[in-house]
């Protein structure tokens, strides 16, 4: 007796080739409208055809290319002016070029001295802010350059002008907890790193927030919500924003982040058909 419900690990079947050894349309081909994944990739005899070559090798170019890609600091800081932000503080890991930070994860997560005395100087002139806003390359500086001025625009939006922010504190060869590191020295309730993430071979330019709780050195991942894929072909900055001002609310009235803190926030995720290939 055949079973009720087909066994979902069983692929749909093949058509059987015809007479002139065309093997006829791909039976996943209409999938690809929904998906940037590699699927229905098609064959020439044993290979994969030209096209998908190149196109893989254009994605792998555009991955790699992501990750060295300098953050050109001045260029965003002048967006965060025009939007209307004060202006930002521009800071720099203990990671002093890219080779050292793709190296050496440790030293992106820690500021360098000057940086701190930075923060410690803006400190003593201004009071402590609720929600620190840092801004960091990442593995992603392309990801950053073209979404973190419209992503901070929305998060400011978003959380409506209850809560006081600092500026925007950039750094440079950064990683996840160097934003620790940023809200300690502010004296921050909370902080909010927007950072480029590790590139996909169907996104070069994916951004992640990373939100912490009374921020200090030592934090882990497990203390940390995440919000991640944000691009307009994945999760859109506004969407992202909400669901951000969400947590950070929320955040603050329960007094915990990461594991402690689920997203009730009811949002759902908006879905895109996949972008174009980006050949810059």
């Amino acid at each position: 007796m055949k079973p009720l419900v087909p066994d979902a690990a069983t692929p749909p079947p093949t058509p059987a080739p015809r007479s002139d050894g065309d093997p006829g349309p791909d039976p996943w081909a209409h999938l690809r409208q929904h998906t940037p994944a590699r699927i229905a990739l098609g064959r020439v005899g044993v290979s994969l055809p030209t096209r998908e070559v190149l196109g893989f090798s254009l994605a792998h170019a555009q991955a790699r290319d992501a990750i060295h890609l300098p953050l050109d600091l001045a260029t965003l800081a002048d967006q965060l002016l025009a939007d209307g932000w004060p202006a930002p503080l521009s800071l720099h890991s203990r990671a002093h070029d890219r080779h050292e930070y793709l190296l050496r994860p440790d030293l992106g997560r820690r500021l360098d001295d000057a940086s701190v005395a930075a923060l410690q100087t803006w400190r003593t002139q201004n009071a402590a802010p609720d929600l620190a806003l840092v801004v960091g390359d990442g593995l992603s500086a392309l990801g950053i350059q073209r979404h973190a001025a419209l992503l901070l625009a929305a998060i400011r939006a978003a959380l409506g002008g209850r809560l006081s922010l600092s500026p925007p504190v950039l750094v440079s060869q950064a990683r996840v907890a160097v934003a620790d590191e940023v809200g300690e020295q502010l004296g921050a309730r909370m902080v909010a790193l927007v950072v480029g993430e590790r590139p996909g071979l169907s996104s070069p330019d994916s951004v992640g927030i990373y939100l912490t709780q009374a921020p200090r050195v030592g934090r882990n991942d497990a203390e940390r919500n995440c919000i991640s894929n944000v691009r307009p072909a994945g999760q859109d900055p506004l969407t992202a924003a909400r669901r951000l001002a969400w947590l950070v609310h929320e955040g603050l009235r329960l007094g915990v982040t990461g594991v402690g803190l689920k997203d009730h926030s009811g949002l759902p995720m908006v879905a895109h058909s996949p972008a174009a290939p980006d050949a810059g």
